[in-house]
């Protein structure tokens, strides 16, 4: 199966291609920079493995959560792509590929995923392994202020995350530190662990056409009027 992944959600910007088990990925962090950076990322990955779009098997990117500017830019590429190749699409969770990160490095079996939101709130999930290359969510990902976080007591695992760089002591005092095993405070979603995330979709049918290939937010509003605060 061969499946290109992209994910530009948060400061760092990352594409990569999954070729049957084999990855090639590239990653920078570079604010602001992602529409110069993507198409250029895709290119060399299809040079490097002599692939062209027609050979692939479907697309995968990372649809959220995180900055409003850079879920659209990943979505919009991708839509632009599957139209042009007539090519499936994996919208995939920013948290579940952190979560799968961290799994992969700590051996745990559960992970708290936590993105900075910014205006004192973060995106928030708890994940369990579910398999090779699998997570599954354990409740709804969230966006909250750090001391509303749920984990529950008996929830022992790694905590992954520019939130944990941001809020980790009140992240800690609420997940439990007993319960936490690493903190990986400077990791960011990578599209390599979204392709591998997206093998199992793909291979089970669940994706979209291009024009569902849609960012998730979380937050209702992108922007708030001086003093305005949403309700929860």
């Amino acid at each position: 199966m061969n499946i290109l992944a992209l994910d530009t959600a948060t400061e760092a910007c990352s594409a990569a291609l999954y070729l049957s088990g084999q990855l090639l990925e590239r990653f920078r962090l570079a604010p602001r920079q992602h529409n110069q950076l993507i198409l250029p990322m895709i290119d060399e990955l299809l040079a490097e493995a002599g692939l062209s779009l027609g050979r692939l098997d479907a697309l995968a990117f990372g649809r959220g959560p995180g900055s409003f500017t850079g879920v659209r830019i990943a979505a919009g590429v991708v839509q632009g792509i599957a139209f042009g190749a007539d090519l499936p699409v994996a919208p995939i969770s920013t948290l579940a590929a952190l979560a799968s990160e961290a799994l992969e490095e700590t051996g745990a079996n559960y992970a708290f995923p936590c993105i900075d939101a910014r205006m004192g709130e973060v995106y928030w999930g708890v994940y369990r392994r579910a398999g090779v290359d699998r997570v599954e969510p354990v409740g709804e990902e969230c966006v909250v202020p750090p001391e509303r976080v749920a984990a529950g007591a008996e929830w022992t695992g790694a905590g992954i995350g520019s939130g944990w760089g941001s809020y980790g002591a009140v992240l800690a005092e609420r997940a439990g530190q007993r319960q936490l095993t690493a903190v990986l405070a400077d990791r960011f979603p990578r599209a390599g662990h979204i392709a591998r995330l997206a093998v199992a979709e793909v291979g089970a049918g669940r994706t979209v056409a291009a024009e569902a290939a849609q960012p998730v937010y979380l937050r209702d509003q992108v922007a708030w009027k001086p003093g305005e605060r949403r309700s929860s």
